[in-house]
C-alpha cells in the first residue's frame, strides 16, 4: 500500500484513519498529532517548563523524545517504586536515555527517600499494590513540580489508556472519576500543577512504532502487578470492537469529551480542597494519603 501523504511505499497502515505512512510521513503524522494535542487544548507553550513523568515503557519514553526534539522544556521525572528488577531495570532505561540526549532527569526513590515499602503498606492497609502506587505517583508528580516551579506534569497516557478508563469509569459510573477525564486538568488550587496528556489520539501500536523509528530504548516488560488488573480486560473488550469498526475508541474518547463531560463538571467543581496539615501539599482530608503511608511505615518499622 503507499503513503496516503508522498505515494512512496507505505509501512505502517493505520486502519482507524483508513492511511497508511512511509516512515517520515508517519513520524510527521505523529508529531502533528502531538503538537495539534498540545495547541488544542492549550496545554503549554515552550517556554514553559514542563515536567514529563517517565516509567521506562515505550509511551513515556515517546513523549520525552518527541517534546525535546520539538523544542520544549521537558524534564523527565522517575520514580523508583520499589518493584525489584522492575524498576532496576526501567530506571536504567531512563538515566540511559537522559544521558545520551543530555536531558535533565528527576529520580525519587520511595524507599531511601520517605522509608515506604509498597508491599508493606498494601498488606497493613489491606489495599492493592497498584492503589497504593497510584497514590505515591500522584503526591510526588504534583509535589516535585510544585516546588521546582513547573508549569505543567505531561504524561505518557495513550488512546487506549484513556478509552480502557473512561469505559471502566462507565461502568461503574464513577462520576467524580468521569468529571476528571480530560486531555488536560486546570489547576483548582495553588499548590495543584496542570496536568497534560498530549499522546492522547495516538495508540500503543503508534506510540511502539515512534519509538522503533527513532531507535529509542524502553523497557518491554509490563509491570508484574498489572497481570489480571481489570485495565487490560477493557483494553481487550475495546480491542476487538476497533477490529470491527475502526474507529471505535477515538470515536469513545471525542464523543465523552465534546458531549458527556459537562454533565459531570459541577462534580469536579465543588470538590472541597485542603492543604494537608503535615506538609502543606493538597489533599480532600486532614491528612495526604501519601503522609499517612510515611506514619504507618514508621510505626511498622
Amino acid at each position: 500500500m503507499k503513503c496516503v501523504r508522498c505515494k512512496n511505499k507505505g509501512v505502517i497502515y493505520l486502519k482507524r484513519h483508513n492511511a497508511a505512512f512511509c516512515q517520515d510521513c508517519f513520524l510527521y503524522y505523529y508529531k502533528n498529532q502531538v503538537k495539534r494535542n498540545i495547541k488544542r487544548h492549550k496545554m503549554f507553550d515552550k517556554k514553559d517548563k514542563i515536567l514529563v513523568v517517565i516509567s521506562g515503557g515505550k509511551d513515556s519514553m515517546a513523549l520525552w523524545h518527541v517534546l525535546s526534539s520539538e523544542g520544549y522544556n521537558a524534564t523527565g521525572m522517575y520514580i523508583n517504586l520499589g518493584i525489584g528488577e522492575y524498576s532496576d531495570k526501567s530506571q536504567q532505561v531512563v538515566e540511559n536515555f537522559a544521558q545520551k540526549n543530555g536531558l535533565e532527569l528527576i529520580v525519587k526513590d520511595i524507599k531511601k527517600e520517605y522509608g515506604l515499602d509498597i508491599y508493606k503498606l498494601s498488606k497493613l492497609l489491606k489495599r492493592s499494590t497498584c492503589s497504593i502506587c497510584g497514590s505515591i505517583k500522584r503526591y510526588l508528580f504534583n509535589k516535585v513540580a510544585y516546588d521546582g516551579g513547573f508549569f505543567a506534569v505531561a504524561t505518557g497516557h495513550n488512546l487506549d489508556d484513556e478509552a480502557a478508563t473512561l469505559l471502566g469509569n462507565v461502568l461503574s459510573w464513577e462520576e467524580g472519576y468521569l468529571a476528571r477525564q480530560s486531555p488536560v486538568l486546570e489547576s483548582t488550587h495553588p499548590k495543584l500543577v496542570k496536568k497534560a496528556k498530549p499522546l492522547y489520539t495516538l495508540t500503543e501500536r503508534e506510540n511502539l512504532f515512534y519509538v522503533l523509528i527513532n531507535k529509542i530504548e524502553f523497557l518491554h516488560d509490563e509491570c508484574p502487578h498489572a497481570i489480571g488488573a481489570m485495565s487490560i480486560l477493557y483494553k481487550e473488550v475495546l480491542n476487538r470492537l476497533e477490529e470491527e469498526s475502526p474507529g471505535t475508541k477515538q470515536r469513545f474518547i471525542t464523543s465523552f469529551l465534546e458531549k458527556g463531560r459537562r454533565h459531570f463538571q459541577d462534580i469536579y467543581e465543588k470538590v472541597e480542597l485542603k492543604e494537608c496539615i503535615s506538609c502543606g501539599q493538597v489533599t480532600t482530608t486532614e491528612i495526604c494519603s501519601f503522609c499517612r503511608f510515611v506514619q504507618i511505615s514508621k510505626q511498622d518499622a
